[in-house]
Parts: structure tokens; sequence; C-alpha cells
């Protein structure tokens, strides 16, 4: 059959998967609105019928084949015919056919097949080269015995931290040192670290290592380090950075897997750039005030350092968990691998194909390539498979998903979402919850009721069964028909729209908790000065002024609720109220304040708000010592071009300086020693 101009290739897999053709024709064609055309399933594609494929791949299309288990065998076949045909690989086995109730799961296998043949754009990636210069980092002899191991195939050195009784070796053929790392940043390729307590071994130790003397502050470079110590990792989320391997001394299974590990980091490697970023609408910071620090707050890798008004990324120590991207309230921080508007379109093509199908209820269970991956397998193959009604989606990392992914989820169509964590991940689900708790707070305002989204993060897979088989599902909302197009914060409320179209219990206003992304600004009018440096610093556009008039005009919808009109505000009368509203009010800029503009005394000309010059001129007349006299106070109330003019007018010199004293001469001194012997003889008695 053929969709989006893909032909797709079906196989039942020897008879295990219930799989009519004329049902699945009708399935298909319901849910991409085309007809699809005849459908005949393979039962052994990969084998017996492998013509088939070799025939489908001459024709010179793009496939879709529904088998992921044999992608290696279809893809070494295409080889082997010097073919270059774009294929891809889509799990309908363990998915939906390997079910209990396999019977009831044709539309998710039409949304499945849907859903895999949506184009998906390249990621870009970065670079990081090894020239295997390794670091072990340990305490006795295992460092020194897992170093000469890897020197085949790196350049090791020992560094050995706070050793007791180390017997030196019989052959120095690595070097070895004494110190403790004191810092230690960077990532494969390019790590730097500061060592104290630094020393070298005494080429001369007889019954037990010595050192020469130590000394602090040594730094070195090195591309891979491996850590023995058992102490402390040296960095946050170590499991996550690049070339730091580290393991137990006590536990050798864990120190042979290092070892392997660490032997194969020679060369170029290349990772996905996971975060793209957008400065111009980050509300970290304006003017030296602190905004918002969402990303900061959750990134486990240290990757996030705040760089004046913006933050910087770093795509070498980012490890792609994605939480900075569900939490920002205004998209500059998004996920790339893929990018938004890709997992957007997969999302709304699977729960509308679905939809039209003719499922029912369904629930999105949203899944990693790893933990998720294998707990649908073994599902599959050891219990009762998947329910016909959850429609598993696939995302790099769990993490990733933010409150605009959920609202367009529920507004597609799921009754439910449900995130498969890795239970080995529970710390890394901060901005996660908070993320589902903006999701479930706005439901139940509207009437949807409570469990909406939830996390699974059992680790045993017959928990998890359980769980999909015995959760009642309830009704899901009316789907919508809306494209998942613009910025994040566009597209979040485009479904948080349409989801109060169709709820049970539509409310304007929904109040939230503190921190929401969504919200108004509750300001003292009275206090206000019209100051306007709440304008100059709001990132987003929502506070706005009028060039005609002194006015403060505020959009609600625009607002993210980050606080830097607050923390900018000189006279502190704004305060943050989250909250959700569904007026048409909150689209549009509303009047805060406005007042009659302050005129020139001199000139008469409009130059500021009567309330700000005002409040200017009592706190300096009263306080400042340039602003005693009446006429330097009145230049306040001109304008900048007649305070210069004024200026000018009084002829005051800035650089002049007091009266010069007038030149001594000796004559002077004469005169006034004559003048002084005439008056000392007039007040003299006369004599007898």
């Amino acid at each position: 059959m053929e969709i989006d101009g893909k032909t797709v290739l079906v196989c039942d897999c020897t008879g295990t998967m219930p799989l009519d053709g004329k049902a699945l024709r009708k399935a298909c064609t319901a849910a991409t609105g085309k007809d699809v055309g005849e459908v005949a399933p393979d039962t052994l594609l990969c084998r017996a019928q492998i013509g088939n494929f070799e025939a489908a791949l001459k024709k010179g299309r793009e496939l879709v084949v529904a088998c992921t288990q044999e992608a290696p065998f279809f893809a070494e076949t295409r080889a082997e015919l010097g073919l270059d045909n774009n294929i891809r690989f889509v799990n309908i086995r363990e998915r939906a056919g390997w079910s209990d109730e396999a019977d009831k799961a044709m539309p998710k296998i039409a949304a499945l097949l849907a859903e895999a043949a949506i184009d998906v754009p390249p990621t870009a990636s970065v670079s990081m080269r090894s020239q295997g210069i390794a670091l072990v980092y340990g305490r006795d002899e295992t460092a020194i015995e897992a170093a000469k191991r890897l020197g085949a195939r790196l350049d090791c050195t020992v560094l050995l931290t706070k050793p007791a009784s180390v017997a030196p070796p019989r052959l120095t053929d690595v070097p070895i040192f004494r110190g403790t790392i004191a810092r230690a940043k960077g990532y494969l390729g390019a790590f730097e670290i500061t060592v104290d307590d630094y020393a070298p071994a005494l080429p001369a130790s007889r019954g037990q290592l010595g050192f020469e003397r130590a000394r602090d502050g040594a730094s070195s470079k090195c591309d891979i380090i491996l850590d023995l110590t058992g102490g402390t990792a040296l960095f946050q989320a170590h499991e996550k950075r690049d070339g730091y391997f580290r393991a137990d001394p006590k536990d050798p299974a864990a120190v042979e897997r290092a070892i392997y590990a660490a032997s194969d980091m020679v060369g170029e490697f290349e990772k996905p750039r996971y975060v793209a970023y957008q400065a111009d609408i980050c509300t970290h910071s304006r003017n030296t005030k602190k905004g918002c620090n969402r990303c900061l707050d959750v990134c486990p890798t240290g990757a996030i350092a705040s760089a004046g008004d913006h933050v910087d990324i770093d795509p070498y120590v980012c490890a792609g968990c994605g939480s900075c991207a569900s939490v920002c309230p205004t998209g500059a921080a998004s996920y790339a691998l893929p990018e938004k508007d890709t997992v957007l379109a997969r999302l709304r093509t699977l729960l509308v194909a679905y939809t039209r199908a003719g499922g029912s209820r369904a629930v999105l269970l949203v899944h990693d390539g790893k933990h998720g991956e294998e707990v649908i397998d073994m599902i599959a193959r050891h219990g009762r498979g998947l329910p016909a009604h959850v429609l598993p989606f696939a995302v790099n990392e769990i993490t990733q998903v933010g409150f605009d992914f959920m609202a367009c989820a529920l507004a597609f169509g799921a009754a439910q979402v449900r995130l498969l964590v890795d239970p080995e991940k529970r710390d890394e689900l901060a901005g996660l919850a908070g993320q589902i708790g903006l999701a479930e707070t706005a439901m139940s305002g509207l009437g949807f009721g409570e469990g909406r989204v939830a996390i699974i993060d059992d680790a045993d897979p017959e928990a998890v069964e359980a769980l999909l088989y015995g959760t009642k599902v309830a009704a899901s909302a009316k789907p919508g028909g809306f494209l998942p197009t613009g910025g994040k914060r566009e597209v979040t409320l485009l479904a948080l729209r349409h989801l109060h179209e169709v709820a049970p219990a539509p409310v304007d206003v929904l109040p939230l908790a503190a921190g929401s992304p969504f919200g108004t600004l509750a300001i003292d009018t009275a206090g206000c000065t019209l100051c306007l440096s709440c304008v100059g610093t709001c990132p987003t556009g929502a506070l706005i002024d009028n060039p005609d008039m002194p006015q403060l005009r505020f959009i609600q919808e625009a607002c993210v609720q980050c606080g830097l009109c607050k923390a900018t505000c000189p006279e502190k009368v704004i305060q943050l109220k989250p909250q959700l509203d569904f007026t048409s009010a909150a689209k549009s800029p509303a009047l805060v304040k406005e007042e009659e503009p302050a005129c020139c005394v001199r000139c008469g000309k409009p130059f500021g708000t009567l309330s700000a010059i005002e409040n200017v001129t009592a706190k300096l007349a009263d306080k400042h010592w340039m602003f005693q006299k009446p006429e330097v106070v009145e230049r306040i109330r001109m304008c900048e071009d007649c305070r210069l003019i004024r200026q000018a007018e009084a002829a005051i010199d800035p650089f002049a300086g007091p009266p010069r004293p007038l030149t001594r001469t000796t004559e002077d001194d004469l005169r006034e020693n004559e003048r002084a012997k005439r008056a000392a003889a007039e007040q003299a008695p006369p004599k007898r």
C-alpha cells in the first residue's frame, strides 16, 4: 500500500499477528483520508518473501517496512543490490500485533503506519576529538594495573589521591603521581583539572611508593578520565559526562567494564546538538536584574550557565535530557532531536489517524528508546501485550516533554498521557513533575477531572502492564483539527483554547500555582509613576507604552511571569499573579495607567509624566545639595532642550575655579609698611 507517497510493506510474522488485508486497507484509508491501495500482508518478508522487498526497492521509492527486528537484514539486502532508497522501520508487532487485544488493534496499527510515514529532518551535531591521553585516578595498585592494561590503546598517567602503602611497580611503564583533584571541567577530548598535593613518584622507592615534595594548584589536560577512587564523582550527573568513566575499585566487574569502555575512546566522535537556543527571546536577565532561572535550576549536568542577559548552553557537556526545553516558558531553549515541529506533527498524525480509523479513549504511552522499548518488548513477549487503546510514542528522553506537548496530546484526542520513566532517572524529574502539575491543574480546572497526565516509573514490566490494563480511562476531549505551528507558547495556547471550547466546565480565568509561565500583573497604579522601566526590561513585549501619550499597557497572553518587571520597578508596585485567562481580553493590550503629560515650564513641550517629574523633584530638592536653589529645581521641570538653554544663559562655567589672588610685589610690601608706621605714629601719645 501507499501512505504519503511512500510504499508500505507489512508482514504478519508467520501468522503471529491477525492482519487482515481488507480491514487494514479500510483502517489506513480512514486514518489518512486517502485510499492506500490494495493491502496484501506478507507472512515471511525477511526470508521466503524477500523478493517482494527487493521488487519494492527496485521501483526506487522510499519504503516504510513494518518490522524493526530484521532492520539490519533489510539494510544489508539493499546494500547488496547497490540501491540507496531511504527505508524507515516501524514496529507494529510488539506495539500492537502481539497482544491479547490484537483483534481490536487495527486503528492503532493504522495510526502507527501513518506516523511512520512522516518525514524527520536530520539533527545538527558537534564533534569531539580524543587523542587517547588518559588520566587514571585512583588510590592504590588497582589504578596502576588499570593504566598498564590501557597502555596498549591509550597514553595513560596515574594520579593517586592520598595513597597509603602502595608497592612500587617493577617496571615504570606508566607515569605515577600523587595528588587530589580539586577542580575538574570539560568533556571527552577537553578535560582540564587542577590538582592539590601534587608530587611525582620517586624512582628510588623501595618497599613502598614514595613521592617528591608536594605543591598545590598544579594543572593538566587530558582526553579521558578513568576514576577508580571510589569517592565522590568529579562531575554532577557523572554518568552523562562523555569521556568520564567511574567504577568502584572493589567491584572487579565494574572496573573491567570501565576499562573496556575507556579503551575505545580514541578518534573523532559525533554527538547530537540536543538543544537549540534563541537568546533574543530568553527571559533570564535584563540590565543585571535576574528573571527566569528555570533551565538553570533543572539542568542535571551543569551545561547551562548565566551569561549576562541570557544563558550559555554548552553542547559538549549537555547530555540531552531536555529538561531545559521542557520548562522554558518562551521556547528560547528547544529540544532538537528532533525539533519540536516534527514531534508535534508525529503526535497529531498518530492521534488523529487513530480517531479517524475508529479508535477511542486513547492512552498515549510516551517512552524513550531504551528503557521504554525494553519494557514494551517484555510485555509483548512474556505478557498480555499492550492494550489496543494504548498508543506508544517514542521520544529521545522523557524529560524533554513539556506542558505544550501534554496540552497538544489532550487536545488532539488523547484521553490520558502516561510517561514511562526509567526508575534510575527519578532524581531528574523535578522539571517534568512541574509540567505535569500544570497540565493537571488546567484539565481539572476545565472539568476534565484528575489523572489525565501521570508518570509510570515501575521497573517491573508486569507492574506496568497491570497499570495499563487496570486503569479506568475516561472519555477524551473532542479532538481539535488545528495545526501545531508557531512558537512553543503559541502552540500551547492553541491547544488550551481548544480544550476550553470543548471543556465540560469551562471557566474564564483559572488560577495557577506560583512559578507558572502564564499570568497577569497586579500593579498598584497609585504608586506607579509611569517611568516605564518595566516596558524597557520586558523581554516578551507584554508591557508596552504609547509613543503619543504617557500610557502603560499590558498584554496578558504574552506574559511569562519571568519577574523582570517586578525586579526592575523602582517604586516596587508590581506583583505577579499566575493564571490562565481564556477571554479575548487577554489577547489585546489593556490600559494599566494613563496620565496627562508634564509640559515644559519654559516652552510648553510635553516631555514626561507629571507624577514622575514631581517625584524626582521632591527627592532631589530634599536630599541633594546641587538642587537647593529654586532656579536649579526649576530646570527639572523643563524639557531636555530648555535645560541646556537655561544652563547656557546662566553663564555658569563648570570648569571655573575660585577667583585667583592678585600678584603681590615688593613695592606693595613697602607701601604697606609705610602705612603701618603712619598709623602707629598717629596713635602714639604726644611728647612733653
